[in-house]
């Protein structure tokens, strides 16, 4: 082997280690920091940041690159592939001039901030300035990694949340979900009346019994508190490191099942961390693929598992226990009625899972409309209410509700939201396949036993780390790239049937 590798391997594992910390830090942001502190925490990522950014691009690394690269047939599959993906990355870094790097991250920093205030007193007015900045900033940072990748704009945006991904096949795949889903809602609709109506349970609900709840199924899946916690934040996410997985959701004393599913949804982004390759540590292969897998795996445990029917009669007896809960409300049938409701709703994260393509498909066609300036920012509420009614025939009755209920455009993340249809299509072919591989999945849910999936999904997609980029890891799971048809087959035997 070429002595270039091995001193590929060190470097980056510095660099990831940078970023480890980074992650780390945006946790703590999000979930303990005092607010007085936030000027302070915008500083350390941003010199954390460019740090990174000057250790990645420093002229050896590039020269290492062209020498392991000259010297690969002795390399193995992990480590090609991990040279793959260190080319990706410095290729991505050298294109950002330094005080770009360093002023997107000021800006989005002190953008998300800010968004945490702006969104609960629905004040989009007060959030523009800074939003404008970062839109600015992001749209000089995707010219310039356009230039250097030979992609357009925003799919040098979108190949950093997902390699390789385009937006003419999206465009495609959702265009086709945006002429089935409301043909395909108008009929669950009309059938969901047909059926008992779902009878919420009556709170309260204490708080610290629903963590309990949360807590107890989120072992029962499978994670290891050993090496992650369940905290609250503002807006829920997976954050910190495979061997330091952060979850966090927030709760409501009024109605426990939103939050319970917002956890269960982050375990699923959490026991795909932990589940990476140990020996990659640090190194890019050691990674996920991209977004679109990783939300597949938070989707295929919420939506694909723990809204099922079968779950939930494993489940219902804990929920009952936890709020000492008494009658047919606690009853599973009436319990799957209500995860099951099919409804159009202002909000993305608490949507169904019919409606919820309509809400991403939204966001996807507003941000590209931003960056491309064919949409002002101060004329996105307008839009935001115009794509809803369009989408979902409802409109938000405030900007709260509407174009502030998200924290990724404050964040910067322009790019990352198509990943999460993306990853819901892909959570149904996952599952589909693993229950066809495996005979014992399926049969083992109403009774709590989670090891057959969770072993088959450590195998053919936790441990398989960044090996693969995303379709082809489906390739080989599932035997098709990624494919609506099992998603819509999904819909159709759990709402039509």
């Amino acid at each position: 082997m070429s002595p270039a590798y091995p001193e590929l391997e060190v470097r980056f594992r510095r660099i990831g280690a940078l970023a480890a910390a980074g992650a780390m830090l945006d946790w703590d942001a999000a979930t303990m920091m005092p607010a007085g502190a936030a000027e302070a925490r915008i500083e350390q990522l941003a010199h954390l940041a460019l740090t990174r950014q000057e250790y990645l691009t420093r002229p050896e690394i590039g020269d290492l690159l062209d020498r392991a690269e000259a010297e690969r047939a002795g390399l193995d599959a992990w480590q090609a592939a991990n040279l793959r993906e260190m080319r990706r990355e410095w290729r991505q870094a050298t294109a950002l001039p330094p005080d770009l790097v360093e002023a997107l991250t000021r800006a989005a920093n002190r953008c998300e901030l800010r968004w945490r205030k702006a969104r609960p007193d629905n004040d989009f007015e007060g959030l523009l300035p800074l939003l404008e900045e970062v839109l600015r900033l992001t749209a000089e940072k995707a010219k310039a990694l356009a230039a250097a990748t030979g992609r357009a704009p925003y799919d040098a945006l979108l190949d950093l949340y997902e390699p390789g991904a385009r937006s003419a096949a999206i465009d495609l795949l959702f265009d086709d979900l945006a002429a089935f889903l409301p043909g395909f809602l108008a009929r669950a609709v009309e059938r969901q009346a047909r059926q008992p109506q779902a009878r919420p349970p009556a709170g309260p609900f204490p708080i610290e019994r629903q963590k309990a709840l949360g807590e107890s199924l989120m072992r029962e899946l499978g994670f290891e508190f050993e090496r992650g916690r369940l905290d609250v934040s503002a807006h829920p996410f997976t954050g910190g490191v495979p061997d330091d997985v952060r979850l966090t959701t927030r709760y409501d004393e009024a109605d426990f099942t939103k939050a319970l599913m917002g956890v269960l949804h982050e375990t699923g982004h959490g026991l795909y961390e932990l589940g990476l390759p140990k020996a990659w540590r640090l190194q890019p292969v050691g990674s996920a693929p991209g977004m679109a897998l990783h939300e597949s795996q938070s989707l295929l445990i919420e939506m694909q598992l723990c809204r099922s029917r079968a779950f939930l009669e494993f489940a219902a007896p804990a929920m009952r226990a936890a709020f000492e809960g008494i009658g047919a409300e606690w009853e599973p049938a009436n319990l799957a009625r209500l995860y099951q409701r099919v409804a159009p709703g202002l909000i993305r994260v608490d949507a169904d899972e019919v409606t919820y393509p309509c809400h991403v498909i939204l966001r996807y066609r507003l941000e590209k409309a931003l960056l491309a300036g064919d949409l002002k920012l101060a004329d996105l509420p307008g839009a935001w209410r115009a794509g809803m009614r369009d989408l979902l025939g409802i409109e938000p009755p405030d900007d709260r509700d509407g174009c502030l209920q998200d924290i990724h455009w404050p964040s910067g993340a322009f790019g990352y939201f198509p990943t999460y249809t993306m990853g819901a299509i892909a959570a149904a072919q996952l599952f589909a396949a693993a229950k066809r591989q495996d005979a014992a999945i399926e049969p083992g849910i109403a009774r709590g036993e989670f090891k057959p999936l969770l072993a088959w999904l450590r195998r053919e997609v936790h441990g398989r780390g960044h090996l693969h980029h995303t379709d082809d890891l489906l390739r080989l799971t599932t035997g098709a790239p990624l494919s609506v048809e099992p998603f819509k087959a999904h819909l159709a035997a759990r709402y039509l049937a």
